[in-house]
């Protein structure tokens, strides 16, 4: 489906409105009026686009301000933006894949995350025998915070079974539960901890919940500026400063809307029970359904949702995306129409 603008709670296609159940803009700040605002006062004073490096002797405030900002509320020591959180999920595996590290990955794993020679986490649902051995080495976890088709955070009490002779880096993709998990726009990152470890690393997208097109890498310090003097750092493209301004300027709104999601979600989920077929947590806005008749079942009554196929996954998503945006008569007809459909399948 090809659209002339952006999706909101409500989409047209082919001159027909439907409601819009999709996406990945969990706070619905892109279309929000006073996040615009704040986004075109951010162009105003640092233009629409910054093409020099971060390391010219010409530097911006704002990327410092905001970063300083971003690392404080994720509880980490610094964190450094990339134009994307793509680009920032392979600098930082470019970066470990350096040093001799053994490399494995958490089912699922986004591929911004996945370095090429990286091991399966588990084998035969138990941890790869390599990190069971007596083997002394220095070893690189990647994970995704939630994975895609779940709505509980991924959990990391496999990190107790590691025996102490491996040295663990720990990589996780925050880019689903920035600003909707934890306290503010913490995340899981801060809450993870395993004697084992000697480096947590977060990588993230920041055009989801927070609605600037961009990418954050964010560990301790020293880490930090290491990123920032890689090649592909110094010579490539900066996320936009005006986002940035935008994000400083933006905390009372992300706040606001937070507070009305977690609303519609209490509303929705209310007396909610749906079968097996679906996964959902009521809170977090997503809703999973295995069942792919799903998503014509709800284009039939007028209600769009996120339906492709995923790299990593062997079925097409079917995603349902409840955003602050939705009103409550969205949310009922959506319920409705849930219920229906579990009941007949």
């Amino acid at each position: 489906m090809v659209i002339d603008t952006f999706p909101d709670r409500e989409i047209i296609v082919k001159g027909k409105p439907f409601l819009y159940f999709g996406g990945t803009a969990y706070l619905g700040l892109a279309t929000h009026s006073g996040f615009q605002n704040n986004v075109i006062s951010g162009m105003k004073k640092w233009g629409t686009a910054y093409g020099s490096s971060r390391n010219a002797n010409i530097k911006l405030a704002i990327f410092d301000e905001a970063e300083k900002l971003i690392a404080k509320l994720i509880k980490a020591e610094a964190a450094v933006t990339y134009s994307s959180g793509t680009l920032a999920g392979k600098l930082v595996v470019e970066y470990l894949s350096k040093s001799e590290n053994t490399f494995y990955h958490y089912p699922k794993t986004h591929p911004a995350i996945l370095q090429n020679k990286s091991l399966p986490l588990f084998v035969n649902e138990k941890l790869h025998p390599n990190l069971l051995n007596n083997t002394a080495e220095n070893i690189v976890i990647t994970a995704d915070a939630f994975l895609g088709l779940e709505v509980t955070p991924t959990s990391f009490e496999f990190l107790n079974d590691i025996p102490s002779n491996k040295k663990i880096t720990l990589v996780i993709d925050e880019s689903h539960s920035l600003g909707i998990v934890g306290i503010y726009i913490e995340g899981i990152f801060n809450a993870i901890s395993n004697k084992n470890l000697v480096r947590k690393i977060m990588v993230s997208s920041l055009g989801k919940a927070l609605g600037i097109s961009g990418g954050i890498a964010a560990s301790d310090k020293n880490f930090i500026d290491s990123l920032k003097t890689e090649p592909d750092f110094i010579s490539s493209s900066s996320i936009s400063p005006a986002y940035l301004e935008a994000f400083m300027l933006s905390q009372d709104i992300i706040k606001a809307q937070q507070k009305k999601l977690q609303v519609n979600l209490e509303f929705l989920f209310d007396g909610f029970h749906l079968n097996s077929d679906f996964k959902y947590n009521k809170n977090y806005p997503v809703i999973y359904c295995e069942d792919e008749k799903i998503f014509e079942n709800l284009y039939e009554r007028g209600i769009i949702i996120t339906n492709f196929k995923y790299p990593t996954y062997k079925k097409e998503m079917c995603r349902i995306v409840i955003t602050p945006n939705h009103t409550k008569n969205d949310l009922i007809k959506l319920k409705e129409c849930l219920i229906a459909f579990n009941r007949n399948s």
